[in-house]
């Protein structure tokens, strides 16, 4: 008989998470045979363990189609990871409780490398306490660092935003360098690995010749090299822009923007290496400076994401169903890459036990020799990655997104406190 599925949003949200989740229930909803309701937890995984369920049953057809057009979480994401079956028993027999009490039989969670652990976990239930739950990690981290995988879903559509805004934020600053500001610097996210901040290296091209320099988290921060290198810029163009990660850090690892508090996950709680870059170079060479912060608006802009973004993010979610009706358990959906030109790629799978709690960081052969820039490998390997535009509809002007109705399903336990 078909068992119910649950699907859940986890850590930070992306321009496609939602065309992820799209293809988990359309996908779902032409397997009647195999999986009956497709519940939602409300707020991630949290949803499962205060039995918060959404029923997307109450959702036209219509309504989970727009999904693929519209950003960030539209059943709440959370930033909450399971402890160890030793440590924590009582979640996962909390976990068991609500899969048993909504026949649920199949675990979908679209999330990045803590989410793939917390997945990991609950794939191991039916071995470890005898219920049956198959679960599939469905990939989505704009900081592109899970291993494995090509690429990350929601990765491309940063990447296309950094490389635009850069590009952009470069040609106001030059026609202003003459007797205003001559350094704009943009702080983009990535905690450990630099694959956003390598984006803005897209900004310049043979029929662009912008000044750029990047900090890598990759690279140890030399301010000396660092000053030397602007300068020489400045010199040279009049002006220069700077993309620097807000994982970027100093020799001994202290980060440049670390604030001493942690959050959810015991991360150290990153914000503001772009004032702290832009008054170095204001203190050492006098230049005047604008900075911004692209924080949320890089993973919230689908009105500019990728069409290459798009089409993975749902074709994992997609997968995600179809592997697992197949019988496939603990294992992620990956994109297998087989050309970069023409570019063509494909899906393949990952177990779990390979993917939880591990980190992709830029190969040293993608970053330049002086470690300020990337390389034509790097730019081969990004350049399909932001190909296409995936346009949401508009309506007097601004896109037309979906709200979703995210009607509870009924509860039938005892209240849990987390």
């Amino acid at each position: 008989m078909a068992k119910n599925a649950f699907y859940a949003q986890s850590g930070g949200v992306t321009a496609v998470i939602n065309a992820s989740a799209c293809g988990v229930i359309e996908t779902a909803r032409k397997h009647a045979d195999k999986i009956g309701k497709v519940f939602a937890g409300r707020n991630g995984i949290i949803g499962a363990l205060t039995e918060d369920l959404i029923d997307t049953t109450a959702e036209s057809d219509d309504a989970i189609a727009a999904l693929r057009y519209t950003p960030s979480g539209a059943f709440g994401s959370c930033r909450f990871k399971l402890k160890d079956l030793e440590a924590n028993k009582r979640e996962y027999d909390r976990l068991i409780e609500v899969f048993k009490a909504h026949d649920i039989g199949y675990f979908f969670y679209n999330g990045g490398g803590d989410s793939a652990d917390t997945c990991y976990k609950v794939s191991q239930l039916s071995e470890k306490m005898g219920y049956p739950v198959q679960a599939i990690h469905v990939p989505k981290t704009v900081d592109n660092d899970l291993p494995i995988t090509d690429t990350c879903p929601g990765f491309g559509s940063v990447a296309k935003y950094i490389a635009v805004s850069t590009r952009e934020a470069s040609f106001d600053v030059r026609s202003m360098a003459l007797t205003s500001t001559k350094v704009f610097v943009i702080e983009v996210m990535g905690r450990h690995a630099g694959w956003i901040a390598a984006a803005g290296g897209l900004a310049a091209d043979k029929d662009n010749d912008i000044p750029i320099v990047i900090l890598f988290p990759e690279i140890d921060f030399d301010q000396d090299k660092f000053m030397a290198k602007v300068k020489a810029m400045v010199d040279k163009h009049g002006y220069c822009s700077i993309v620097v990660s807000e994982g970027a850090k100093h020799a001994d690892g202290r980060f440049l923007a670390e604030q001493g508090t942690r959050d959810a996950f015991g991360h150290a709680q990153l914000g503001g290496a772009a004032p702290v870059v832009a008054n170095m170079v204001k203190d050492a060479l006098g230049y005047k400076f604008h900075w911004a912060v692209a924080d949320y608006l890089q993973r919230a802009a689908r009105h500019i994401a990728s069409g290459t973004d798009v089409e993975q993010a749902y074709a994992v979610g997609k997968s995600a169903v179809e592997f697992a009706i197949e019988g496939h358990n603990s294992i992620m959906p990956t994109i297998v890459r087989k050309s970069s030109n023409p570019y063509k790629w494909e899906i393949g799978e990952a177990p779990l036990s390979k993917v939880a709690n591990v980190e992709k960081m830029m190969p040293r052969d993608f970053i330049s020799e002086d470690g300020f820039g990337i390389t034509e490998a790097c730019r081969e390997y990004l350049v399909p990655l932001i190909q296409g535009e995936n346009y949401p509809p508009y309506e007097n002007g601004m896109p037309s997104y979906v709200t979703l109705k995210n009607q509870a399903a009924p509860k039938v336990l005892p209240a849990f406190e987390l």
